[in-house]
């Protein structure tokens, strides 16, 4: 093979190279939408739910509401990127003994996040699905009691909260 060809093969190796890792995301890249404050307006109040970035592989989030000047944080939160794979692990207060509990990814997009452990009593998968840049519905699901159960909490982002 000439001289010239080589080149030019390798010239266009490269380039098709170089626009794959360009466009490359690793999982916890396409969750970067999380990344903020959340607020899920109840009867009994709102729920908050605020995300940072840690590092590079890592999200902490966690869970609060606010009483009075008071912030009481019930969960909180890693989504972690380990050995390609993305965990979401919540550590609940009150439950499971204080121990963080993982959930692997099971569908990872630009606006969908699903998490699953089929060995957790409740839930056993947990979801987010962005609606809008300001807006994203939480979804917890699985079986309770041996009846299959799903709740659906609308957040909105917002700016008023940042703790």
């Amino acid at each position: 093979m000439k001289t010239g060809a080589k080149f030019f093969i390798t010239v266009v190796s490269l380039a098709i190279l170089y626009a794959w890792t360009i466009n490359y995301k690793n999982d916890i890249q396409k969750a970067e939408w999380l990344i903020g404050t959340w607020e899920n307006k109840t009867q009994r109040g709102s729920i908050y739910e605020t995300w940072t970035k840690a590092r590079n592989n890592e999200f902490s989030g966690k869970s609060y509401s606010i009483k009075d000047k008071d912030t009481i944080v019930f969960e909180k939160i890693r989504l972690v990127q380990e050995n390609k794979k993305l965990f979401y692990i919540p550590t609940v207060n009150n439950q499971n003994g204080g121990l963080p509990v993982r959930f692997v990814a099971k569908t990872i997009s630009e606006n969908k996040l699903v998490f699953e452990n089929p060995e957790h009593d409740f839930p056993q998968i947990i979801a987010y699905t962005k609606i809008t840049s300001d807006s994203l519905i939480a979804e917890i699901s699985g079986t309770k009691k041996r009846t299959e159960t799903q709740t659906d909490l609308p957040n909105e982002k917002s700016e008023k909260i940042k703790t």
